[in-house]
Order: C-alpha cells, then structure tokens, then sequence
C-alpha cells in the first residue's frame, strides 16, 4: 500500500547538494532543521507546517545566525525546558534554549568540523564529534568536557546513546561501530568496517540507532540494507533487505519499535515491520534524503533532503496495522532497576571487571564513589526512573563545590586539558576483587577458575551443579587428580604444586561462602578440608609452602595451615582486589581509597612472610593511568609482578628505594590493534600469555588455548644509535645481576650456602660486560664518545676493559683511548684508598656498587703516532699465553685456575701488569701483623720493561666469604709490593726509554 506523495518545502537555499539535518521537539510541537550550505539553524511550528499544506513563505519562529560557517549537526535534549545544540563546520558547539532559539553558550572547540551531536536520555551529557581525533562527552550542568573517547580511525558521522544509559554507539566514515561503555569510559566491542564507507562526499554520513527498548542497535549494511546488532554481544540480531537499490544513508524507529524507516542513495525512503523484517511503504524523492525522524509520540515522519527542503510524511503507518505509538516501552513499569538505588546492605550484583570475576565492592566505599552506579546484570527489560539520578547529583554537588574550591579547579582544570576527565564528571568504579588467571563466567561454557604456569582448574555447570577439573600442563610433573563434583557453586581458585583451593560466593543464608582445600597428595586419608563463613565472603585466595589464605569481605585475612588449622586472622587496609602466593611469600592488594577524580585507581600491596610471620613490603601498586589491574603474582623467581588492562607489565625491584619497573609492553608486542595478551605467567626472561583477538579479552577454554612466549622487554625510548636491542639487553642483565645480588646479601646474613648464586653472578657480569663492548663498539660509530667513556665505567672484569682499550686502539681513537687510561688511573688510586682502610683482601674480593673494574695495570702517558709502534706503546700487551678471540676468558675449574695463576706468573706482559689477587686462605701467608702480602714479577725475556712490578693486594676493593676464584687473578709471591705512585714512576720512565730514538 502506497501513502500521499509527501511534498517538500524550502528551508534553507543551496546551490549544490548539502548534508542537512532536522530533528523533532521534545512534544511534537516543534521541528528544527539546518543545513551545512546555511550558518542558520530554523525552528518551525509544526502546527503551521501541516496546516500551511503546500504554501509556500512559512516564516519560522526562530533564526539563529551564530555560527560562521555551514551547520552539519542537530541534537534537541529530551524533556520539557531542553536545550538545542548545534555543530558546524566552524568547529564550534553552540546550545539555545528551546523553543525560544536563545543563545546560551559555545559548549566546546574543537579543532576541525563537527560532524554529529547526540543527549543523552534524561539531557545531561552531550556526545560530539567529527574530524577531530576523539568523542568528547560534555556534561551540560556547566558545559565542560568529562571524557574524551578515542578509538575511530576516521571521521565519527553517527552518535547514539542507550535508551538504558549503558552504552554510546558510533560509527565512523569507514564504516566501524564501536560501543563505548559510558559507565567506565572505554571500549565495550569493535564492529570492524560494517557499514558503508563515504570519505569524500559530505553530503552523505553513516548513522546509527538504538531501538526504544535499548535492545538493538540499527546500522546500515553492506549490501543496500539495514543490520541489527545486539545490544550486549554485538552480534548480528536480523538483517533488513528489501528494494534500495544504493546503500543506505539515514534511520530512524518508531516510537514503539515495532517500525523502522530508511532512507537511500537511490533516493527511496522504505519503512519497514521488523518483525516480518518485510517493508511495508516507501516514497520516492527528487533528491536524496539525509535525514529522518520519527514524532516522538505520533503516527508523522520528518525528513529532509540535500537541497534543504523538508517536510512530513502524515500517516506513515496505515490505519490497518498497528499504531506506530501502541506498546511503546515504559521505562518505568519493570521490576528491574537499570541503577540499583537501594540502601546500603542490600544484596546487588555487579558486572564484571577487565581482570576476573563479578563480585560487589564495599558499600560504604562505593556510597562515596563519584557516579560509581551500581547496575544489575544487563537484561532486557529495566527500570529508567533513577537512570542519570546519580549523575545529575553528582554535577550538582560539583557545581556547589565550585565556588568553595575555585582556585584549585582552575588550575587543575588547565593541567587536565581536553583529554582528561575533568572531575566534575567521574565514570570510573572502585575495581572490584578477581582471582588472577581466572575467566568471567559464561552459562553453558566451561570457565577457567585458575590458570598458571603450572596448570589450570577449569569448572562447567551441568544440571544443577557443576564439574571441576585439574589439569597440569607438564603431564609428568604433577599428580593425576581426578575430577569433582561442585555442589557450593565454586567461582574462585588458586593452584600450586601441593593442592588447589577453592571459595564460593555468599547466596543467602543457607548458602554460606565456603573455602574448601584439595591437597594433591597425603599420608592420610581424608585430607581435604572446608570452612563456612556467616556474614562474611571469601573475595580472593592463595597458595604457599604449607598455609592457605583467604582474605573476606569484612577486609580479613584468614590463614590456615595445609591440614586446616587456623593460625592467624588480620585485618587488611581496605577491600581486597587480589591475592597471589609464592613460597613463604604472600602478596595483597587492597583499595587504599577512593578513585581518583581523574578515574585513576588507588592501590596498596603489601608482602607478608607467612614463616617469619613478618610484612616485607608495604606501598602502592603503580597502574597506567585510566586501567585496571588484569593480573598479579610472582613470576618463577619469585619477583613481584602486575600487569595493567593498558598492557604494561611491571616487576618489583628493591631499586631507588623499590621502585616498578615496566618491562613489558602489549602494544609493542602486538602484530595487529585486534591483539591482546591475556597473561599467565612469567620467568626471568620471559612472559608466557595466550593471545586474544578482539572482541574477546579472555581465552577459550576449549580447544586448549595455546601458550605464547615473548621476551622481556623495557620501553626503550628510540635510541640516535639504532641500537635499542643492545640498550634493552643492557638493562635487563643489570636488572637480573642486581636480583641476584639481593638474593646473596639476604642470604648471607643467615649463613646460607651462595655458591650456586656466586657462579650465576659471574656469567652475569661476564655477559653484562659483553653487551657494554657492543655498545661501545657502537658508541664510537656513531660517534658518541662521551656515551663510550660513560660505559666504560661500567666494565667489571679485566679482559672486558682489555677489550675496550684494544677496541678503540684499532679505531684509532685516541682521545677515548686517553679517557679509558685516565678511568683505570683513577680506580686505582680509589682502590688504593679503600685498600688501606680494609687492611687485606682475599680472592673472593668482588666490586659491585659502584662498579668498578677489578683490573689494575700500568698506563702510558703518550699516545705514540707510529703506526708500528703506538699500539705496542699505548696499550696493554696481551699475555700469549692467555689471548683469546673474546674479550671475556671462560671461567676454569679451581684446579685449572690455579696451575694457570703458576705458569703465567713468568709470563706477564710488560705493558700490562694486572693486580694479583691473593690465593685462597690455606694458601696465603701472613706476616707478623696478620696482613696477607702478594706481589708479581713481571720477568719479560723478549725486551721492553726490565725490572718486576709489584702490586698489594691491598688494592682490592672489599672481602665477601664464597666468592668464586677470579679467572683472570695471577699468581701472588713472597715480594713486597712497591706503592702505586712509584709504580707508575717506574713505568713512565721505562716508556720513555722505548720512546727515545736509537
């Protein structure tokens, strides 16, 4: 059945073809329009209108001529006393009252043309955006900009909130929809490249809308139709696909949403059933429609073409099928609030956060929490009575506390700039607790509980209850354990290579929050244990060496031995986010306050040695800004680790006082934007993750995901060597040489055997110091000596600075070579210091902090300009017996070191005399003062210095026990040594005689 052919009346002049926008009054009453050819923006009677029929001349009741350039964009806030706002290719947000057209106030300035203006539902937030990089949503109370969303890769055409307030859809000029999360200010789901792609023509933009009930969302497809998509899984609903002929270009619904019309590039508007998903009218213009709206409470169709004529299409709907109005949703019949505003106790649930599972935040906390909403699981019916309540109270108490703190508004207001959430407007939650490497649950799809390097504990439900399984990932290592029956509804889980633990959610009083204890082996039977908890809920747990802990939601934290025995309860600072064991160690993290006013989370750790019964570490937990904490735990050393929702990885160090340290990045790391990390373990070099493409954040538990391995890796800022592999190198071995060393000096006091950390010392210094030689290499090919001079500082052994003076010899860079002498002069007479007020040293002598080079030897004062002779002159002869093609020696057993330090006693070079370690104990002499004496005599047979060179060992830098043989030491003898400074007398005057002519 076709209606009246609608005829089409001029609003705005335009030469060419122009993007134009018109939209309905909050009554009915009252129809805006603009055009991007036109700076004014119109508003009619549409009483008038429909009785004015064909006649041409119909003044509007207002004009407003403000901006200065065309006007692409219209929004009319809901609601009776709304406001109009207006965009425009000036760059400007203009707002006016409504109907009157009075000019209130610029909202905000963007840098290039705004594009499409959405209000939210009850009209106090405003969503705008256009060429500009971002969606700026500008809270209306007072015009300021509370977040700016960023993601689009193109131009955003189309806005549309949630009638329900969850979400804010776009859609850009490629064709991607994204649903925001207005509640926390991010990303929901990405639908890559779904609608048509219009770059170059603006009279064309892509749109979109939500259905009245907020349960689908319209957009144009492909394929000349329209796509329904789902409001929480993003999934395609229904697909409408009838007779345009060209993509589509403008939607709108019916009051009730039981209608949908579409308008073409073919110049068609077709309404549809979406029921039938069949079309059911349709009219044919002159010109391509780009804009249509539904009359909020009647049976008319508003529309406007390129050309700026507009009009209404009466009777859209024929008076034989049902009115467009019947049946539409009451937001406020349901029984199910969309914002729970319930007093403090009540029993609520809450959706779950980036890192683990649903679970309540402290009430109290929450009460204080700006726009921290609580919201039931979304479902499809709800209640909007109180939907922007909590916001409306929040801008309102902002706007009160305006006048009170001003000045610091002010300047926080110029440091936060567009980008940041201005404090008046806050969108982001306490986080609430989650169990790391644990999934969001899914009715109907197996969940992992735990997931580790160890293994995982995976959980369906199935009639009634539910089924756990325990896998370990090496097959062979752990325990066959077989599976169990849940009949408590177990959400939580931690595992470890003793037994697995497990906790429940409160549900009532005859459902109790239970923790249940599952070793993996016992000498007795039975040993698995469970505890009950009334008025409290167990939140996270975690594993060590022989205890169990849990930690409630009345902030305790309960530990237990491995045979259930209570043995302490304390109280934490605040709501628990996490926990996460490893040995005697037991970390927790907990709120310390309140979000920050720019959504920022606030968190504490603290490490607690459950053996000693002693707290190791106390302080903040460092989060990127605007993320949540993902995961936490100890990686395989043992070395405290957090990993952010923005990707960043961090470890613990005990560095500048303890210090986080990134050292690892997801956006780095990543081969596409569609690619996350979902983490689950680390060692010293590594992260172990499973990769998740977009929309999913989690793995599938089924197939078996399969594990990634990535490197480590600092955010190495781009280096002017090109070198930033070697500059990352460089700091991860500091870093690993710096934990081994805590590791020796915490076990020293205690008397414990270092000597597997004594060897893994060594070949990490060894290694440190080749990376330095690389570096230095590259220093000086590009030129950055002063960088050069700056590493070579850093050399810890003897062949390492070997290798640098020959390095830059064969450069022929003698200004460096001057530099590396004059850095050995100086340790030497450092050393010599420190020396006297040691007294002695032994062969276990180690630098480390600062560190300095352990090798000492006689310097050259003039760099001979001979070809032939300056690197026999200027630098230290190699011992034949002992040159190698690296510059760092193997480290030799201490039989074979020690017969090495007697037979290269006679061979020692004469440009060249390192300083003698002296023997072990048992071999070293002492003399009547107790003081060790040691020297080498330098016999050289083939010419050059005549005479020995005599070194104390009082030249070493400190004593430790157990420090392994230096491979490089020689061998000592009975000589006294000479001091330094006659030493290096001798040794200029024998280099004279070399340089003297014949």
């Amino acid at each position: 059945m076709k209606g009246r052919a609608v005829k089409l009346r001029e609003a705005h002049k335009s030469g060419s073809p122009a993007l134009c926008s018109a939209a309905w009054g909050p009554g009915g009453q009252h129809v805006v329009t603009a055009s991007a050819a036109d700076t004014a923006v119109l508003i009619h009677d549409a009483a008038a209108l429909l009785a004015g029929g064909r006649v041409s001349g119909l003044a509007p009741l207002a004009t407003m001529r403000l901006h200065k350039d065309g006007v692409t964009a219209l929004a009319v806030a809901p609601g009776p006393g709304g406001s109009l706002a207006s965009g425009s290719i000036d760059h400007s947000v203009k707002f006016y009252t409504f109907p009157e057209g009075e000019f209130q106030s610029n909202v905000a300035r963007f840098t290039l043309p705004i594009r499409s203006l959405s209000f939210n539902k009850k009209g106090t937030l405003l969503a705008a955006a256009g060429d500009d990089d971002g969606i700026k949503l500008i809270a209306t109370i007072d015009n300021t900009i509370s977040k700016v969303l960023k993601g689009h890769k193109g131009s955003v055409t189309g806005l549309a909130f949630d009638p329900r307030n969850d979400y804010l859809a776009s859609v850009d000029s490629f064709g991607t929809v994204i649903y925001w999360d207005i509640c926390i200010g991010s990303e929901a789901r990405t639908l890559s490249r779904v609608a048509p792609t219009f770059r170059s023509d603006n009279s064309v933009r892509n749109v979109l809308c939500w259905s009245p009930d907020g349960e689908t969302l319209a957009v144009p497809g492909l394929r000349n139709n329209v796509v329904l998509y789902d409001r929480d899984t993003g999934e395609e609903v229904s697909t409408l696909k009838g007779d345009h002929e060209q993509p589509v270009c403008s939607l709108c619904w019916s009051p009730n949403g039981r209608y949908l019309a579409s308008a073409g590039l073919d110049r068609q508007v077709l309404i549809w059933d979406v029921k039938s998903r069949q079309d059911i009218e349709r009219q044919k213009f002159d010109e391509m429609i780009c804009s249509l709206a539904w009359k909020p409470d009647g049976n008319s169709l508003l529309m406007i073409d390129v050309m700026g004529r507009f009009g209404i299409w009466e009777s859209v709907i024929p008076s034989t099928m049902k009115s467009p109005t019947e049946g539409r949703p009451d937001l406020k019949s349901t029984k199910v609030p969309l914002f729970d505003d319930r007093d403090d106790g009540d029993d609520y649930e809450k959706p779950c956060n980036s890192g683990g599972l649903e679970d309540d935040i402290d009430e109290s906390l929450c009460d204080s929490t700006p726009f921290s909403h609580k919201r039931l699981k979304r479902k499809s019916t709800f209640n909007g009575d109180s939907e922007d309540e909590d916001l409306i109270h929040q801008l309102e108490s902002s706007e009160r506390m305006k006048d009170k703190h001003k000045d610091t508004k002010e300047d926080a207001g110029k440091a936060i700039g567009d980008s940041a959430t201005s404090g008046r407007l806050v969108t982001t939650r306490m986080q609430p607790a989650f169990q790391p490497g644990s999934t969001p649950p899914r009715p109907g799809m197996r969940n992992f509980l735990a997931y580790n390097m160890l293994g995982s504990i995976t959980t369906i439900e199935n009639e009634g209850h539910s089924h756990i399984e325990v896998d370990f990932h090496d097959t062979g290592r752990g325990p066959r354990v077989p599976s169990m029956t849940d009949y408590f509804g177990f959400t939580i889980a931690a595992l470890n290579e003793s037994g697995s633990v497990f906790a429940n959610p409160c549900k009532g009083d005859k459902n109790m929050s239970t923790l249940m204890y599952r070793p993996f082996g016992s000498w007795a039977g039975n040993s698995e244990w469970s505890m009950r908890f009334e008025e409290e809920e167990v939140k996270a747990v975690a594993l060590g060496a022989g205890w169990v802990a849990a930690v409630t939601s009345l902030n305790f934290l309960r530990i237990f031995t491995e045979g259930g025995l209570q043995v302490h309860i304390l109280s934490v600072s605040g709501p628990v986010v996490t926990a996460a064991g490893h040995g005697d160690q037991l970390a927790i993290v907990s709120h310390a306050s309140n979000c920050l006013p720019s959504g920022d989370q606030v968190l504490d750790v603290k490490v607690f040695n459950i053996s000693e019964r002693a707290q190791s570490f106390s302080g903040h937990l460092i989060l990127t800004p605007s993320s949540q904490l993902s995961w936490f735990g100890f990686s395989d050393n043992g070395q405290l680790s957090s990993y952010d929702s923005k990707g960043i990885l961090r470890v613990f160090s005990s560095q500048f006082g303890g210090s986080w340290l990134p050292v690892f990045s997801s956006v780095r790391a990543r081969k596409s934007e569609d690619e996350s990390h979902w983490v689950v373990g680390l060692d010293a070099n590594n992260i172990f993750c499973i990769l998740c493409k977009h929309p999913q954040s989690y793995p599938q538990v089924m197939p078996k995901p399969v594990l990634t391995i990535l490197e480590l890796s600092f955010p190495i800022a781009s280096s002017d060597l090109g070198a930033n592999s070697l500059e990352n190198e460089f700091m991860m071995r500091k870093l690993h040489l710096s934990q081994i060393r805590n590791k020796m000096d915490e076990m020293a006091p205690l008397g414990l055997d270092t000597t597997a950390y004594d060897d893994e010392e060594f070949n990490l210094e060894a290694a440190l110091d080749r990376c330095i030689l690389r570096l230095i290499s590259s220093c000086c090919s590009g030129d950055k000596l002063v960088r050069a001079t700056e590493l070579a500082k850093l050399l810890t052994l003897k062949k390492s600075m070997k290798g640098a003076l020959t390095l830059v010899t064969r450069l022929k860079l003698p200004m460096l070579q001057e530099k590396f002498s004059a850095i050995l002069e100086e340790r030497m007479l450092n050393d010599r210091k420190i020396a006297g007020t040691v007294g002695f040293c032994s062969n276990d002598t180690i630098t480390r902090n600062p560190p300095v080079l352990t090798t000492h030897a006689t310097l050259t004062t003039k760099f001979v300009q001979n070809e032939n002779s300056s690197l026999e002159s200027s630098l230290p002869i190699l011992n034949p017996g002992n040159q190698e093609s690296s510059f760092i020696e193997p480290r030799e057993p201490e039989g074979e070191q020690a017969r090495g330090i007697n037979e290269s006693s006679l061979k020692v070079s004469p440009a060249f005399t390192p300083l003698a370690k002296v023997p072990k104990s048992n071999e070293t002499k002492k003399d009547s003062n107790g003081a060790s004496n040691a020297s080498v005599v330098d016999q050289n047979k083939k010419g050059g210095i005549d005479g020995a060179k005599k070194m104390s060992t009082e030249d070493c830098n400190r004593t430790e026990p157990q420090r392994p043989v230096n491979p490089f030491a020689k061998s000592s003898s009975k000589e006294q040594s000479p001091s330094l400074l006659d030493s290096i007398k001798r040794m200029k005057v024998e280099t004279e005689k070399v340089e003297k002519p014949r």
